[in-house]
């Protein structure tokens, strides 16, 4: 390996379930082809189908997909280049098409000069020991083949409608279109869910569907508020049914109801279980550490399995893949569908299976929750911490409370749990960031839990100068 790529290697930029970074400098050409090599030498010796290689909307997409293509193809592996999607039609090519597993050129919904890469080897989605398996062969010189593979282009956007049309059949009972407002926050995915609902037999709203890899218009993350506005607003002005955000490379769903309420993650992940477990009885469902008591609750409620497991989407899919599950989601939007579908996360799909329990039920999206219990519930609070000091401050954090006879659940993070109510710390995986959120039956409850650990959280960073 040159001296230089060496000296300046971006070990910071492989996460636990992908690898993200600032484009151009931690994520570069030379990074993107040797990732191609790299990936090419982590597939079984005998394997002889072809690689699916994509991208999102990001400037710096085209400049990185094509780096690990050549990669690929002078490690001697074939490529099949699907162009500017949604990463979940990445994924969907390797059930469709059979190829040996997949790169998408993504950063999510990290800021626009961010990129980076999710991979599949074969139907598995890497992460934790397998990213970092793949960081020391990037750091390697690796050989050429003999003979280099090839590169054919593939629309596959067509396939993947048909599928999920023919899946998603809207009741025949509807006295009229549903009507449903989209906001693509300019990523990739107005450009397949517009026809797509269309086809279903809804009536259709676009907002910020012109892909556009500077996000002009808001940053493409459904689950801050903000970012949700213009749908809220888009939404009762037109009157329509719902409204549905997507992220930046198309995995995360954000909705709104009728009114232009924001139904959080796991919120949306009780009404599909409530539905999918009459269909599936005692069906296992899967859901994370931030998430609501009442969705665990429901769950149980309806005759379902709750687990309460790890943050990430790489994580969640493979503690499906343990145990069964049928559905799991996150309070990010994150939702996976093995009934039906093939486990991973997609906006789009996911959007579709709400509409279809909406025709089916001829009542608001609202009503759904009307039995729910009220809490009061804070979004994700983000402090920024640096990588180096995060997991750490959360370690901390788990000694000192439990130090203090709290009772906690420590799958990730700190989730400090009280009879009526909890708070949790996190470290994020994929920013530089620690995580809060809380929940509490009311305001003054509320307060209460998240002063204590706001109050030890921010003494701590002062301690540490942090």
């Amino acid at each position: 390996m040159s001296s230089y790529f060496n000296q300046h290697f971006p070990h910071h930029v492989f996460r636990e379930y992908d690898i993200r970074g600032t484009a151009g400098t931690d994520i570069d050409e030379q990074l993107a082809y040797r990732l191609g090599k790299a990936f090419a030498a982590i597939l079984p010796n005998d394997e002889q189908r072809a690689v699916s290689v994509a991208r999102d909307v990001r400037l710096s997409g085209e400049m990185l997909q094509a780096a690990v293509m050549r990669g690929l193809c002078d490690a001697g592996k074939d490529v099949i280049d699907l162009g500017m999607i949604p990463t979940p039609l990445a994924y969907y090519s390797v059930f469709h098409m059979h190829t040996a597993g997949c790169i998408m050129v993504t950063a999510s919904h990290n800021p626009s000069q961010d990129n980076g890469f999710k991979l599949m080897n074969g139907k598995k989605s890497l992460h934790g020991q397998d990213i970092q398996a793949l960081k020391r062969l990037i750091q390697q010189d690796l050989e050429d083949a003999a003979i280099s593979g090839t590169i054919k282009s593939h629309q596959i956007q067509a396939h993947y409608e048909d599928f999920v049309v023919s899946d998603c059949p809207l009741s025949s009972q509807l006295s009229r279109p549903l009507k449903v407002v989209i906001d693509a926050g300019n990523g990739p995915s107005g450009i397949i869910a517009a026809p797509l609902y269309r086809r279903m037999g809804c009536e259709v709203v676009e907002l910020h569907c012109q892909p556009d890899g500077t996000f002009p218009n808001h940053h493409p993350d459904p689950t801050i508020e903000e970012n949700m506005q213009d749908l809220a607003e888009k939404v009762r002005e037109t009157h329509s049914a719902l409204g549905i955000a997507f992220d930046g490379d198309g995995d995360r769903i954000g909705i709104v109801d009728e009114q232009g309420k924001m139904i959080w993650g796991d919120m949306l992940l009780l009404l599909l279980a409530c539905h999918l477990l009459k269909e599936h009885p005692s069906a296992t469902i899967i859901s994370e550490i931030k998430s609501s008591q009442h969705l665990y609750s429901g769950i149980h409620e309806a005759g379902g399995k709750a687990i309460m497991w790890r943050t990430g989407h790489s994580l969640i899919k493979a503690k499906m893949k343990e145990t069964g599950a049928l559905l799991a989601g996150e309070m990010s939007g994150h939702i996976f569908f093995a009934d039906r579908f093939y486990g991973f996360d997609d906006a789009v799909y996911a959007g579709a299976r709400v509409m279809q329990i909406l025709a089916e039920s001829k009542q608001p999206i609202s009503a759904f929750f009307h039995d729910v219990p009220h809490v009061e519930v804070t979004p994700e609070i983000r402090i920024a911490c640096p990588d180096k000091h995060k997991f750490q401050c959360v370690k901390d954090a788990i000694k000192h409370f439990s130090a203090l006879g709290y009772t906690i659940v420590d799958i990730d993070g700190m989730r400090i749990e009280f009879a009526d109510s909890w708070g949790l710390l996190r470290a994020s995986n994929t920013q530089a960031e620690l995580t809060l959120r809380f929940e509490a039956p009311n305001k003054t409850r509320l307060n209460e839990i998240q002063t204590m650990i706001e109050a030890w959280l921010h003494a701590y960073i002062r301690s540490k100068s942090l």
